[in-house]
């Protein structure tokens, strides 16, 4: 049997375990005592988020957004108080295994809340879908969570890395740019939004002509700045995110190239760092699934109870968290807080239609969000929205045989 069938089948197998159990409830099966003093405990939330290094301030961000949303519910899901178990993911791929155990073996959480970093969601998905942990990712877009590793458990909040410049494509055919270089980290990440951006822009008939890449975590981008200079493309795409991003921004002002080739990137290239990059990224235009001044109802709550909260500005990251609250909400709610029943937790989350920041989404078979994506501008210290620009963009989740 080739792989392709044993994820269809594990799928076909989780779920009729969990069937089994839900029906037992359902025909008034006598269960034993543990089970019925069990609906009145805690649900025990585990956070694996990065607490130190490059990403900390996202994780950070995720943190807060998340615990607004379940706040705003009175500080309980389904009606059942809820302890928090923490996790430093260190950004780190090659602890993700053991981390993730820490919380599914060591603390026997009933769902798993991470992470950022792409590299890190892969390490996570092989435990989480041995033990079948409800799982809702906030931010890492690694493809293969919602394409071949896609599971009835595994849910996203935020993204897949494909959909954060696939747009882009048509952002710089109608600004009249025919060819590009793309700059990011090598891993997983910007692998997959440089072949995102690739694939759309390619599709409008520009040409990727380089493709440059910085190890990842390191910030030392000065010799490919120079290269950079010395291409004269018409334009540049980037993607990096927290500290790193800073680092870029400043560097490419520092080398001369801030007005005179045109800067373009996935979203995270400005989001959360504007406040430390003074006019570095002045006019600087990216693709995400949420911006500065959309002005709705929802976001206009969002942001000032965020504020009022933490004392800080909400970012992309807060949203994502914030949302897989409100997911998290939904599937609970709808089973009356019987966090044992996954397949009705698992099937009001695949139906529930998300009141996000963002604006409204919905999931797709794969459970990634179905999204706008909008078309942002620097100006001042906010990423102004300039339009959408790719409507209810849907990954194509390859090789999902969910």
């Amino acid at each position: 049997m080739d792989k392709e069938q044993n994820a269809s089948c594990d799928r076909r197998g989780f779920l009729r375990g969990s069937s089994a159990i839900a029906g037992a409830t359902a025909a008034g099966v006598l269960l034993p005592t543990h089970f019925a003093f069990g609906q009145q405990a805690k649900i025990k939330v585990g956070l694996m988020l990065p607490s130190t290094g490059t990403f900390a301030a996202l994780g950070a961000a995720i943190t807060n957004g998340f615990k607004l949303a379940i706040d705003e519910r009175g500080g309980k899901l389904g009606g059942r108080e809820i302890e928090y178990f923490l996790v430093d993911d260190e950004s780190n791929p090659a602890k993700a295994p053991e981390n993730t155990n820490k919380l599914v073996q060591r603390d026997k959480v009933d769902v798993v809340i991470g992470t950022v970093h792409s590299g890190v969601v892969m390490g996570m998905a092989k435990v989480l879908k041995d033990s079948g942990t409800l799982w809702i990712n906030p931010n890492g877009g690694a493809g293969a969570m919602t394409g071949p590793l896609c599971a009835p458990n595994f849910f996203r909040s935020s993204f897949s890395n494909w959909q954060t410049t696939h747009a882009l494509g048509k952002v710089l055919k109608a600004k009249g740019h025919k060819n590009a270089v793309f700059i990011t980290w090598k891993y997983a990440a910007g692998e997959e939004m440089l072949e995102g951006f690739k694939e759309g822009f390619e599709k409008e008939g520009g040409k990727l002509t380089h493709e440059l890449f910085v190890p990842f975590p390191q910030v030392e981008f000065q010799a490919l700045l120079t290269e950079i200079a010395s291409i004269k493309p018409d334009a540049v795409v980037a993607f990096f995110a927290g500290g790193g991003a800073a680092k870029f921004l400043k560097d490419y002002q520092a080398a001369g190239l801030k007005g005179k080739i045109p800067l373009y990137g996935a979203g995270f290239l400005t989001d959360g760092v504007l406040e430390a990059v003074g006019d570095a990224a002045e006019g600087v235009e990216t693709t995400l699934h949420y911006a500065d001044g959309l002005n709705t109802k929802k976001d206009n709550a969002f942001r000032l109870a965020y504020a009022k909260t933490y004392k800080l500005q909400p970012d992309v990251y807060a949203v994502q968290g914030y949302d897989a609250g409100q997911l998290l909400v939904a599937g609970l709610e709808a089973v009356k807080g019987d966090i044992g029943n996954k397949v009705g937790v698992i099937k009001a989350m695949e139906a529930a239609k998300i009141d996000s920041p963002r604006g409204q989404w919905t999931l797709s078979k794969a459970h990634n969000p179905v999204q706008d994506m909008y078309l942002r501008k620097v100006v001042g210290k906010e990423n102004k929205v300039q339009g959408v620009a790719w409507k209810a963009l849907a990954d194509p989740a390859r090789g999902c045989k969910a």
